[in-house]
């Protein structure tokens, strides 16, 4: 049987075809991957330079100085925007939101992930545009994306009038603020009327925001629902946005899935579930819901079977006779590594941790325990690229 190549090949194809990188790859000084990556960031930042270098002296815009991009979660009241939160965030059950109050105040939290951002909820009886005593460029000056969720089991002319306002408002000083809007609570319609309601919805803001000259208005429209994997997949489509050179991520899972003949992966937070990179293969809900499943299974082990403290005294007794090494040494993988068989079908699944962070996880096909050692070898070079990838991206403080 003929084996693909190794895919750290295909990926130095994809980042560079420089024939020196080779050479300084085996050498030990920088991978392929890392000097293409760290070329790219110096582009880019000489090119932010010199954009900034033609302003006048003022304020600084964009993003806050600790790069924290912010979600804003705007809407009615009771439309379900502190329960989305809690779901997404804080891992709250979703029959559980049953018992939560009103938001009476703006309630900000910071995530720490693998980009660190904030969420922001806003009451919905506070109408910000209409108050003098909010600072517009505190709240949109720093902004990722605007959330605003409605209620589709609720009359919603009132708030799809609201979030018209609302984009008008933003489009004269903010036109490229990004702006999702979630119709929220459709688990209990059927499809036919879900989908009548999204576009009626869609129809209603298009046609005010032509109206005042506002074509191409930056909104995008989403069917979600806490009680099932709408709202990961939502969330998902949001913070894909914020991501820089969202390409390269995508442009290595798929050549992953092309050579080793994976169905579909998925590079995922694992803290919230939310997928911030996938292959070029269409998506669909069940390899998400089966993946996300999968990681809440991984997570409930580690939290019984989990890394502990050893005493000196243990340690010593490890690190002497037979082994006269050191415990970290004697430890092949550090990383979380695991595999399952689902056995309707017979397709494993292969997690693969990258960083404290993100998780690999990749539906693999029937014949792949024939391939296994070209498949690890291949998920390693993906890994430490994915690794790169995001020491080099991230912001500098």
């Amino acid at each position: 049987m003929t084996l693909n190549p190794p895919i750290r090949q295909v990926l130095l194809a994809e980042l560079g075809d420089d024939a020196n990188f080779a050479a300084r790859s085996s050498s030990g000084v920088l991978s392929p991957a890392k000097l293409t990556l760290q070329r790219i960031h110096m582009q880019v930042s000489a090119a932010v330079q010199n954009k900034e270098a033609t302003k006048t002296a003022g304020p600084a815009l964009g993003l806050s100085p600790k790069g924290k991009p912010r979600l804003l979660l705007m809407g009615q009241r009771r439309s379900g925007k502190s329960s989305i939160s809690s779901v997404v965030f804080h891992k709250l059950p979703p029959n559980e939101t049953l018992f939560l109050e009103s938001t009476a105040r703006i309630q900000k939290d910071s995530m720490a992930s693998f980009m660190e951002f904030q969420v922001w909820d806003f009451p919905g009886q506070i109408d910000i545009f209409d108050n003098a005593n909010f600072d517009m460029e505190a709240i949109f000056g720093e902004i990722g994306a605007l959330i605003w969720v409605i209620d589709a089991q609720d009359d919603y002319l009132e708030a799809v009038s609201r979030l018209n306002a609302t984009i008008l408002s933003l489009q004269r000083s903010y036109p490229n603020i990004n702006i999702e809007v979630f119709i929220h609570k459709v688990d209990g319609l059927s499809d036919d009327y879900k989908l009548d309601i999204q576009r009626d919805i869609t129809i209603r803001i298009q046609d005010e925001l032509s109206d005042h000259g506002f074509e191409n208005a930056p909104v995008t429209f989403h069917l979600t629902s806490i009680y099932n994997h709408s709202i990961f997949e939502a969330f998902s489509k949001v913070i894909q946005k914020l991501i820089p050179r969202l390409g390269t991520l995508e442009s290595m899972l798929t050549n992953l899935c092309r050579t080793c003949r994976f169905e579909k992966a998925y590079l995922f937070d694992v803290l919230s579930k939310i997928y911030i990179a996938t292959d070029s293969a269409t998506a669909d809900m069940a390899s998400y819901e089966i993946c996300s499943d999968y990681i809440d299974v991984i997570i409930d082990i580690t939290e019984v079977y989990g890394t502990w403290q050893r005493s000196d005294d243990s340690r010593k007794k490890l690190e002497g006779q037979p082994w006269n090494s050191k415990l970290d040494e004697q430890i092949s993988c550090s990383t979380a590594e695991s595999c399952l068989v689902l056995h309707d079908s017979n397709k494993p699944i292969m997690l693969r941790e990258v960083d404290r962070y993100l998780a690999l996880v990749a539906i693999m096909r029937d014949d792949s325990y024939d391939r296994m050692p070209l498949v690890n070898m291949n998920v390693e070079a993906v890994v430490e690229g994915l690794t790169e990838f995001f020491n080099i991206t991230k912001p500098r403080r």
